[in-house]
């Protein structure tokens, strides 16, 4: 066969195979990238043996990894950059040098590979570098690169890429005099030196105009064509300069990302670098050799777990070190625990030097190639690792403020959580109009600018429920969330809402599949940038066209209040509930089988009122026919057969079980329900529930207690009230105003948490159930 067709033919033999690999994971609800390296094992040297030209393809794959960073490029862009330097720059080479130190020490002390501590170093190198191919694609398929989390990782990585070009240069002089390593060192730094200044000059003056005049050819082609040209050209530059291609292709996409034709590069880029990433990835799995794996399986195993652990516990308190939370810390430790994609490089140079015997190299081969494929995975569980009681408990009480400012308001306040350009210009107006405000961030950078601006903060995680306290989110009369974390931003609603159920909060939504479920979770109004500009520009032009400005505003408003549904993309009940399933499983969430005979059954959503009664929001409900019902809305009934997607705290889940089975019961008819605070010198402070007997002196029931920051759902008759306790009392009007008398003394004003009356209809199984004798006794 002629060579050049046999290129072709190995070329569409990969793609093929990584599509197929890439269907089978999709099918079993496995990464992509899991399915584009078992493609490419199957059809690899170690496999079937399908693959003629491998170096070639390698060649080819590493366009995928030049078209991902360069993409990272665009979408980081400088100001990005700059929120993480501190740790990128610092934390990362702290990293890389104490991964090599440790490594050295670990040679030496147990005499592994002779007594050369080159060879350490040069293990050491190859175990401090990261995927960032991998992490990032991750990333991205979980759409968290814009994460607190996903920041940090991805700053370090780039400083890693950046060392790969200083440790290149320095391999060869390893078994030489120091002089020779010095020599070596300054010259890459100067490189590194003379490229960043390049790159600085030709960002400014180079890359705009030339943007610019692509643009103005309004030709798709030329556009692509001149973008990949510089693309591909600015990373064969660093290559001969002795870095990476990789790195050059970053820095040329942060070039663009400061340009205004920055959306648009992305756009055109993305289905040349999703292509040719499944290549790289299919690329990778051609390495792997199965066979070899198997013969050395338990030492290859106890490797991963070496290099899982080691990176695990290097990387974890540097991060934490420099001010990150330790939930932060947690997940770039885990995150940046493999071996990257660019060690095979630096692998292969050493073999060539002689460094390593051909037996270790293929043990490195394996090794590397078992932590990538395990990343995925370990990505994927933290989230569900972090909400397990012991875990999560205690990240809780570590996730305490790290600082307030003294002059916090302490009621009738406004939270504002995120202190981003959004949550800036918010503060600003809510400042002119003299409301107090109290802003919640954890970006060191940004509480410095708050210090300067005399803003009041609370200087932390606004997932935390020990920040969300020192915010003060039970006093406040709104709040606002405007974090660019998904995950974060869920939690943050949610625990608001722990403190507060009657809080007015206002939600940015990051992604437009995101909308639905802040409403479902309890947001008052959600709010999505792109959107609300789209409003902005057709009010204006309508206004300017002559249509009358109450006729628009009323248009603009339906189109709000429908949750943008005329200008959100058509979705298939599938892609809906995929990504439904996805954002559910970040969070705290059980499918639960709603039991026979329930006293839900027959109950529409709003009258079983479930968020203030247990907590939980429901989600999703399954048929006993197979519909699947997304985001139901408040008049949705629930019927026999159900299976309900509720996500809640576990106490909030056990509570829920309860009330589904009958063994508690929601307020009867017409019976609002009102949050009462014990306040200090209260006669019930002390008392158990039992001994107060609420319920049959005043007709009352305590539905649930609010103490610390935690809820106690449906308490029995043993539990005793504390001073500070508010208590969710529903019965009828003039009970609950007998109570409040009872609880307060006279001299005391009022301290009590009014909250709206909510008329909670019930049906005929609800009547028996509250004349049953299987009530708890209040």
């Amino acid at each position: 066969m002629q060579e050049d067709f046999r290129l072709i033919v190995d070329l569409v033999t990969v793609l093929a195979a990584a599509a197929a690999g890439g269907l089978v994971a999709a099918l079993c609800r496995q990464p992509a990238l899991l399915g584009y390296i078992l493609g490419g094992m199957v059809v690899g040297p170690a496999g079937l043996k399908l693959i003629k030209e491998l170096i070639q393809i390698e060649t080819l794959a590493q366009f995928g990894v030049a078209f991902l960073l360069f993409a990272l490029g665009v979408e980081f862009s400088f100001t990005e950059l700059k929120k993480v330097q501190k740790i990128a720059l610092g934390g990362g080479g702290l990293q890389i040098a104490l991964t090599i130190l440790v490594t050295v020490v670990v040679c030496g002390v147990t005499g592994a590979w002779g007594t050369l501590p080159a060879k350490g170093v040069f293990l050491g190198a190859i175990l401090s570098l990261s995927s960032t191919a991998v992490v990032l694609k991750c990333l991205m398929e979980r759409n968290e690169t814009a994460t607190p989390h996903a920041q940090v990782m991805l700053g370090i990585l780039v400083v890693q890429d950046l060392a790969l070009g200083l440790m290149l240069a320095v391999l060869p002089a390893l078994d030489k005099p120091p002089e020779a390593i010095g020599k070596a060192i300054a010259l890459a730094l100067l490189q590194i030196g003379l490229f960043a200044a390049g790159a600085v000059a030709v960002g400014i003056w180079l890359i705009p105009p030339l943007l610019r005049l692509l643009a103005k050819t309004e030709s798709r082609e030329l556009f692509l064509l001149g973008v990949v040209a510089l693309c591909l050209g600015i990373a064969l530059l660093t290559e001969y300069m002795g870095l990476s291609i990789e790195m050059g292709a970053f820095v040329a996409g942060l070039m663009i990302s400061e340009v205004e034709y920055a959306d648009q590069t992305l756009t055109y880029v993305e289905p040349l670098r999703d292509v040719f990433a499944a290549l790289f990835f299919a690329a990778i799995g051609m390495l792997i050799d199965p066979v070899f794996l198997w013969e050395n399986l338990e030492l290859i195993l106890g490797l991963v777990c070496l290099v899982f652990v080691g990176k695990f516990l290097i990387v974890t308190p540097i991060v934490r070190a420099f001010g990150y939370p330790l939930k932060t810390a947690l997940i770039v430790g885990l995150g940046l625990a493999q071996i990257g994609e660019f060690s095979f490089v630096l692998a292969s140079e050493g073999q060539a030097l002689g460094l390593v015997s051909r037996r270790i190299y293929l043990l490195i081969l394996g090794t590397t190639a078992v932590t990538l494929v395990l990343t995925p995975f370990v990505l994927r569980l933290v989230p569900k690792l972090l909400e397990l009681p012991w875990l999560k408990s205690f990240l809780d009480t570590a996730d305490a403020p790290l600082e307030v400012a003294c002059d916090l308001p302490l009621q009738n306040h406004v939270v504002v959580c995120g202190y981003g350009r959004v949550g800036r210009n918010l503060v600003k107006l809510l400042q002119e109009h003299k409301y107090p405000v109290v802003v919640i961030d954890q970006s060191e950078s940004k509480i410095q600018q708050m210090r300067e601006a005399g803003v009041s903060y609370v200087y932390g995680n606004g997932a935390s429920l020990h920040v969300l306290e020192a915010a003060g989110v039970g006093k406040a009369t709104g709040m606002a969330i405007a974090m660019p974390d998904p995950m974060a931003t869920r939690l943050c609603l949610k625990r608001a809402l722990e403190l507060a159920p009657e809080l007015d909060i206002v939600v940015r939504a990051n992604h437009n599949k995101d909308i639905e479920l802040l409403y479902q979770l309890g947001a008052r109004e959600v709010v999505q940038p792109e959107f609300e500009a789209s409003l902005e520009l057709a009010s204006h032009l309508l206004a300017g066209n002559g249509l009358p400005s109450w006729t628009i505003q009323k248009e603009m408003q339906q189109i709000r209040n429908s949750h943008y549904l005329a200008l959100r993309p058509e979705r298939s009940p599938s892609e809906i509930a995929r990504d439904l399933e996805v954002a559910a499983a970040q969070m705290n969430s059980k499918w639960y089988p709603l039991p026979p005979g329930s006293p839900l059954i027959g109950m529409t959503l709003e009258e079983t009122d479930l968020r203030r009664l247990t907590g939980v929001s429901l989600v999703a409900i399954r048929r006993s026919g197979g519909e699947e019902i997304d985001y139901p809305d408040i008049q949705t009934t629930l019927e026999e057969g159900d299976r309900l997607l509720v996500v809640g705290e576990s106490n909030e889940q056990a509570a829920f079980d309860q009330l589904a089975k009958g063994k508690v019961a929601i307020p009867s008819e017409n019976a609002p329900c009102q949050w009462l605070l014990v306040p200090e010198d209260s006669p019930v402070a002390g008392k158990t529930l039992s001994q107060l007997h609420m319920r049959r002196q005043y007709g009352v029931q305590v539905q649930a207690i609010r103490r610390d920051g935690k809820f106690i759902r449906f308490p029995g008759g043993d539990t005793q009230l504390l001073v500070s306790d508010q208590l969710l009392l529903c019965g009828g009007s003039y009970p609950l105003n007998q109570v409040q008398e009872w609880l307060s003394p006279p001299s005391e004003d009022s301290r009590v948490v009014e909250v709206p009356v909510i008329q909670v209809p019930v049906n005929e199984a609800f009547q028996e159930l509250l004349t049953s004798d299987n009530q708890q006794e209040l």
